[in-house]
């Protein structure tokens, strides 16, 4: 039975160099109407825990969450999916210095019209300046990280730098963390702090 796990991998085999006929068949048979380009996993941990909270399920609307393993391949997986491709509807969210690649992409698969979202530095950045650095803080002691938190930040290079950036970088330090904490620090936020380039790639598709 076709489901939107095996279509991604199909996807990412696809854009990897691979033939793309399992990714069409799935796509037909899902179907697959609209795509979210993501930099990584945990951006898109962070868009699947958002859309649970709102009682939404994007695989059953039909859209598929990519993780394109960094910006610089949205080109590839836009050609692949876009108009000259499977025809899927496309957004994505990327940081502002990805944004460059976003528009060349996008441009060059015949999908510049389409919209896609865009954080100031990047997601986590975004998440904290929304719960506040306390908030966060408080978020780290209850996933069990405060030692290894406070152990990071008595490192040289960590000190003089401001508290969000601080915690910003922590969240990159460990394998997997930045997932977790995608998870974690939407869990935690209230309907009305919900970044604005998370809250717009969500509502639009």
């Amino acid at each position: 039975m076709a489901d939107m796990r095996s279509f991604r991998e199909a996807v990412a085999a696809w854009a990897a160099g691979g033939p793309g006929d399992a990714a069409r068949e799935l796509a037909a048979g899902l179907p697959v109407r609209a795509a979210v380009l993501l930099e990584g996993p945990s951006d898109a941990a962070a868009v699947g825990a958002l859309a649970a909270s709102r009682g939404r399920n994007l695989e059953a609307e039909g859209v598929c969450v990519l993780s394109m393993g960094g910006a610089m391949n949205v080109g590839r997986f836009a050609r692949l999916l876009g108009p000259s491709g499977l025809g899927l509807r496309l957004t994505g969210l990327c940081d502002e210095a990805e944004r460059r690649f976003y528009a060349r992409g996008l441009e060059r698969a015949g999908a510049a019209q389409q919209a896609f979202f865009v954080c100031a530095a990047d997601l986590e950045d975004e998440l904290i300046r929304a719960l506040g650095v306390a908030r966060v803080a408080e978020l780290i002691g209850a996933e069990g990280d405060l030692r290894a938190l406070r152990t990071f930040l008595r490192q040289p290079a960590q000190q003089g730098r401001p508290s969000q950036q601080q915690l910003r970088r922590f969240l990159g330090t460990k394998k997997g963390r930045k997932i977790h904490y995608g998870r974690v620090l939407v869990d935690a936020l209230g309907p009305d702090r919900v970044p604005a380039p998370l809250d717009g790639l969500l509502a639009s598709v």
